[in-house]
């Protein structure tokens, strides 16, 4: 199965996700999920790229595998297992040792619970998880297996986030459910620093830390002290920072979340292509990736150069993409129509919406 299955499927679900709410007149909080999709994947993505690696150094220093002796389920059940049980601990300490936290808190800043909320995480996320990792490679679990029980878990922690399906008391039992996540994520006294598990609750029950949902306690979201900006830069970097928190208004436009989409769809592309890109042309796709991140930031917080910043990143990462021989021609004049044409379409949504208003267009 090819390695951009899961975060095609994950931005597949969110749209599901946006399309229920939608026909169920359920408000949906555009802004956000604009912010969460733009929080800096390709980054975050190339940090997962380096836990891995990681992984596999350390493996190599050790002189056996459990595949050596154990056949392949036992092999993933015990690291199944093991990882749920690393990953309890690794979650509880990022929420009570301040550097750790301040990685952690970008994944907690959002203030509405949904499935975009699962793919929000710190640029830094998977680089400070390695280390909790060190007894799967202690008892020889291959780097091949805890790639495997690492997405499933990261998988079924995406789906925890999603606030339409519900599920039966029993399950809690023995999972975590989205009613038992979305506690987790509350800043309520009774709910603070609850529900640490990653698929089993057994760990929570074990060490304390279990707790459901009450139904006179309705569940506040986001952190003690919230902040807004459009920068995926300050979302991520501000946390270590003692600087002054923004609180900009930010552009809840469902047309600027379809740039979020499409902006993802490129790091899909990305994903899926790497292992042909050349180091050029590798650095080349990621630094526009990043441009785009960095101005869809600009347009979120109405920043008046954002749409023409976009219109230039996505054009001249086009040509640059057929100068490095990644697209054809054909396919770099069919992206420039595509892009005059869908911002047509926002400048017009946009200065409809101040006409309505009375606004000045400049």
């Amino acid at each position: 199965m090819s390695i951009f299955v899961g975060p095609l499927l994950l931005i597949l679900l969110v749209g599901i996700e946006l399309l229920v709410l939608k026909a169920l007149n359920k408000p949906i909080p555009w802004a956000e999920v604009s912010m969460n999709l733009n929080s800096g994947q390709i980054l975050l993505w190339l940090g997962r790229g380096l836990e891995v690696l990681g992984y596999y150094y350390l493996a190599t220093l050790i002189p056996y595998q459990l595949t050596d002796d154990l056949g392949f389920f036992w092999v993933l059940l015990i690291a199944f297992i093991l990882w749920d049980h690393q990953f309890y601990w690794l979650h509880n300490l990022h929420h009570k040792v301040p550097l750790l936290w301040y990685i952690h808190e970008v994944h907690h800043q959002g203030q509405h619970f949904n499935s975009s909320l699962g793919i929000r995480n710190s640029w830094f996320s998977s680089i400070s998880s390695l280390p909790f990792f060190l007894p799967l490679v202690l008892v020889g679990i291959p780097v091949e297996v805890f790639v495997l029980v690492s997405s499933v878990h990261y998988f079924v922690q995406f789906y925890n986030h999603n606030d339409i399906i519900k599920h039966p008391k029993w399950m809690e039992k023995i999972f975590i459910t989205p009613s038992l996540h979305k506690v987790h994520h509350g800043v309520n006294i009774e709910y603070l620093n609850k529900n640490c598990g990653g698929t089993f609750s057994i760990w929570d029950r074990i060490y304390g830390t279990h707790q459901q949902e009450l139904e006179h306690v309705k569940v506040k979201l986001g952190i003690r002290k919230d902040f807004s900006t459009g920068s995926p830069i300050l979302v991520n970097i501000l946390p270590f920072l003692k600087s002054p928190r923004p609180n900009v208004k930010l552009n809840n436009n469902p047309l600027l979340n379809f740039a979020s989409f499409l902006l993802y769809i490129q790091l899909l592309s990305f994903i899926a292509i790497q292992e042909q890109l050349t180091i050029v042309s590798g650095t080349v796709f990621v630094v526009f990736i990043v441009l785009g991140t960095v101005t869809l930031g600009l347009i979120q917080e109405g920043k008046r150069h954002g749409w023409s910043l976009w219109i230039l990143n996505l054009t001249a990462s086009s040509l640059a993409m057929n100068y490095i021989d990644l697209f054809d021609f054909q396919q770099v004049i069919a992206s420039v129509i595509a892009t005059i044409g869908y911002t047509s379409i926002v400048v017009f949504w946009n200065l409809s919406g101040r006409i309505k208003k009375g606004q000045s267009l400049f």
